[in-house]
Order: C-alpha cells, then sequence, then structure tokens
C-alpha cells in the first residue's frame, strides 16, 4: 500500500466556519467540488478564517491539516473587498459594474498573495502537490515557485477567464499573467476561458504557445480545460433518503402542492441575473405561457460581499424587483398569494 500523497489546497479561504461549538464544514461550492480529492489524499488546506486580524494556530478538522493565513481588516478591505471582488470579479465577468483600479488595492492584493506563498512554502512537504484556487490568489504559482521550486504547482480558476479586449484594461495585467505561469498546471472551466489566456500570455509576454502549453523562460505551463462537476452519485443518494422525501413532500404542501416548482437558489450577485429571471417570470405570466395556479417561483438569495462595490444596489434592486415586478392584474393578483421572494441572512 502506498502512503497517500500530501496534496496542499491553497484558497482564499479554509473549509470551515466557527460557529458557537467550535467549528463546522464550510457550505460553499469550492469546499464540495474538492472534497473527493481531499478525501483521497493526506491534505493541508491554507486559507484564511474570513475574520480580520485573527492569528490562529494550525488545528485539524475531519482529518484535514488546517493552516491559517492572518489578513488585517485593512486589507480585508483593500485586497478582499477592494481589488479582489471590485476589479477582478467584475472585469472578469464583464459585468455591468465597472472595475475599478487602485494602486493601494494591488499593494494588499500583493502582500497578500506573498504571505500565503510564504504559509505554503512552510507546510508542503517535499515534493508535494499544491493546488491554487481562484482569482484571489493569482501570483502565488509564481512566488511560490521562486521559493519552493521542488513543489509541483497547479491553478484552478472558477470564474470565466476574459477576453483580450477586456483584460488589457487591467493595469497589472502582466503580472497577473506571470503569476499564473508560475505553475505546472493552470485549469479553467472552458474552452474560451483557456484560449482567452494563452493569447494574452503570447501578447504580454511573448510567452511561446503550443498545442496544450504555454512555454515562458523554458517553463512549461499546461493549459487545460477541466469543468467542475457534482459528486452525482451523492447528490442521489441525499435525494433517495426518507428524510429528503418527506421534507420536499412538506415544501410543496407548503406551497399549495401546484405541479411545477421553479427554483433558484444563488448568492445575492450581480452576475446571477436574479432581477432579470424575475421579469422573465413576469413575462411568462404575461405571455400565458405558466399557469399561476400550478405553478410557484420560489428564489432564494443569499447575502454576500455587502461592502464590495455593487454588491448593496444589487440587493435593493433584487428586493424591489421581487416586490413590484408583477403588474396589477386579477390574475397576477391571485398568483401573488402563491409567490414566494426569499432573501436569506447570514
Amino acid at each position: 500500500m502506498h502512503e497517500p500523497r500530501h496534496l496542499v489546497v491553497v484558497a482564499n479561504r479554509l473549509p470551515v466556519r466557527r460557529t458557537d461549538d467550535g467549528w463546522e464544514r464550510s457550505p460553499g461550492g469550492l469546499v464540495s467540488a474538492l472534497e473527493p480529492a481531499v478525501r483521497d489524499s493526506s491534505t493541508t488546506w491554507v486559507g484564511w478564517t474570513g475574520v480580520p486580524d485573527e492569528p490562529l494556530d494550525g488545528f485539524e478538522h475531519d482529518g484535514v491539516a488546517l493552516r491559517p493565513v492572518m489578513v488585517t481588516a485593512d486589507e480585508q478591505q483593500r485586497f478582499y473587498e477592494g481589488f479582489s471582488n471590485g476589479a477582478l470579479w467584475p472585469l472578469y465577468h464583464d459585468a455591468i459594474f465597472v472595475p475599478r483600479f487602485d494602486d493601494g488595492w494591488w499593494d494588499a492584493y500583493v502582500a497578500v498573495n506573498e504571505r500565503f506563498a510564504e504559509r505554503t512554502a512552510e507546510v508542503a512537504a517535499p515534493g508535494a502537490t499544491v493546488w491554487v484556487h481562484d482569482y484571489q490568489l493569482q501570483l502565488v504559482p509564481r512566488l511560490l515557485r521562486r521559493r519552493r521550486p521542488d513543489l509541483r504547482i497547479g491553478f484552478f480558476l472558477h470564474i470565466p477567464f476574459p477576453a483580450q479586449e477586456l483584460f488589457l484594461r487591467l493595469p497589472w495585467r502582466a503580472e497577473l499573467v506571470d503569476g499564473l505561469l508560475g505553475a505546472d498546471v493552470v485549469g479553467f472551466q472552458t474552452a474560451v476561458g483557456a484560449d482567452n489566456f494563452r493569447l494574452v500570455a503570447r501578447r504580454l509576454l511573448g510567452a511561446r504557445l503550443e498545442p496544450r502549453a504555454v512555454v515562458l523562460d523554458g517553463h512549461r505551463t499546461r493549459i487545460g480545460t477541466f469543468p467542475v462537476g457534482i459528486d452525482a452519485a451523492r447528490v442521489h443518494e441525499i435525494a433517495a433518503r426518507p428524510s429528503t422525501i418527506a421534507r420536499a413532500e412538506a415544501i410543496r404542501a407548503e406551497l399549495g402542492r401546484p405541479r411545477t416548482v421553479l427554483l433558484g437558489v444563488d448568492r445575492l450577485d450581480y452576475t446571477k441575473g436574479i432581477e432579470v429571471r424575475l421579469r422573465a417570470y413576469r413575462a411568462l405570466l404575461e405571455a400565458g405561457r405558466i399557469d399561476p395556479a400550478t405553478t410557484v417561483f420560489v428564489q432564494i438569495a443569499q447575502p454576500s460581499r455587502d461592502e464590495a462595490p455593487g454588491y448593496a444596489e444589487t440587493r435593493t434592486l433584487v428586493e424591489q424587483t421581487g416586490q413590484f415586478v408583477f403588474p396589477a392584474n386579477h390574475a397576477v393578483l391571485a398568483h401573488m398569494l402563491r409567490y414566494r421572494f426569499e432573501v436569506g441572512t447570514r
């Protein structure tokens, strides 16, 4: 029997959150997506707790060694709310909110990426595989390679990588591309994102393109498309549980036993198009394509990133749309008795 390989996951957040009773597994999509890989490896996870100025020693949870990285309150504002979610997020999504480019935000982004790289270099075993995740940590692969050339480094971007015309607006575009090319493998959700990255690597850094790789200064980085799926077997098992079936029946009864339930479960984010979804539902009602007597639409939206640019405006827009999007006629008023718009609380 071989010993499980040492995997170091590096992500902005640790896979746990604090409760009154200690720590519990976070419900986020990244944690769920990585669970199979973490389960099959001897894993160390490097990340932030989400609480500013919280120094913590390493600890274990569900067999995973957790190694916190401290982020100050000022860095939370500039690195996380600022550069990550005020500049990169809208730029990468080509969103309706204009990205803001701020030197102070960039300085904090560099400082926090340096700290993540340093912490990872400290905890990774010789020859370990390091898997860095997402747009908050795009400098880490290069910074880590300078410290630990023995490591195998992968990076995965969980959001789109934009077209050249968008990415070239970013003042620090070359630094981010160079940071990613410190990895041995860079993965994207779609082939379009992978192609976009290859083109900007050649344009900005003069990298040589190969069919499945980018070569810069003699280092070859494999570029691939690895769309994240779900654990279908686990979801099927949960759906088949008697408790799940009973809960589903109770919810349907609470909604008036409609024939069709349209369900949206999203983080409250301007990239999700929740207000567009509500207007589309109104259009279907007005066109008579759905029957309000047999159809119910439930939208659950979880607020997040309230301090980041655009998020407070989005929450207000979604709440107003949910309340006032339907025209005042009898058919829709009857439907409104069956309509539920829920905004989750943290």
